[in-house]
């Protein structure tokens, strides 16, 4: 049985009105959740994280009038413990951006009692109480979603050797291809720091147990090699990526990225 303490506070963020309405009243008849909060554009949804109730997720809207429910999530991402982001959306084609900027799921309207109660179940698994955020918030992006001929898959963090950032958006490579995903490589340094990903450049994100060997370029640089290419290491980062791969040598864990 669950006591109030293991149920979820969440926020519905929608400028319909009946749609609102729904989305609130299915909220508020599943089991595991104990507070539902309402608003009805981007600002109202800004003041009510504010308020005095720790919100543990918004279910957003993507099509909003002003800030639409990207940008509003691009933003609530910047808080220092941000709440999970599932969308409720009647566009299929947002999905990609929509866990680009980290949801956790995506509703499409109209939305069943069924799904809903999955997209809670997910919620519960990253921030419920009973779980505890801070270990399992680190692990949303253990799969990145990319896009592909239209269709979207998935890739293992655990396949990439190294992520590149191109402006707003980061390059994944693996051993057999790179794949473009919209995210700041800030982000995904944020999420992966504690699976074994090191800054290593200004443009470069490393998985340490991917290096196979340092060398020198012409220029007198650092590079790391790995089965996906040479990464420049920066003179800054050079000493402590040195530390890390002799601690990963130490313990046995180089080399072991093969697939």
């Amino acid at each position: 049985m669950r006591t109030e303490r293991d149920r979820l506070s969440v926020l519905a963020v929608d400028d319909v009105a009946p749609a609102l309405d729904e989305l609130c009243r299915l909220l508020a008849a599943a089991p595991c959740v104990r507070d539902v909060v309402r608003a009805g554009d981007a600002v109202s949804a800004l003041r009510a994280l504010q308020g005095a109730v720790r919100l543990d997720a918004v279910f957003l809207d993507i099509s909003m009038p002003g800030m639409d429910g990207i940008e509003l999530a691009s933003l609530l991402g910047r808080m220092t413990d941000p709440p999970v982001i599932v969308f409720v959306t009647a566009y299929e084609e947002h999905a990609v951006s929509a866990y680009g900027v980290g949801a956790v799921d995506y509703l499409l309207k109209p939305v069943s009692a069924e799904r809903l109660d999955a997209a809670l179940g997910r919620i519960r698994r990253v921030a419920g109480p009973s779980t505890g955020p801070a270990a399992q918030a680190l692990d949303e992006l253990a799969a990145v979603p990319v896009e592909l001929a239209g269709r979207t898959r998935w890739v293992r963090r655990d396949d990439v050797r190294f992520a590149e950032a191109h402006g707003d958006y980061v390059r994944l490579h693996t051993r057999e291809a790179s794949h473009l995903v919209r995210m700041p490589i800030s982000r995904l340094e944020d999420h992966w720091a504690g699976a074994g990903y090191v800054r290593v450049h200004r443009g470069f994100l490393l998985a340490v147990r991917a290096v196979q060997e340092l060398r020198s370029d012409s220029g007198g640089g650092l590079l790391a090699h790995t089965d996906a290419g040479d990464v420049p290491v920066s003179r800054r980062h050079a000493r402590e990526l040195r530390d890390l791969l002799l601690e990963a040598a130490t313990r046995g864990e180089l080399g072991g990225v093969e697939r």
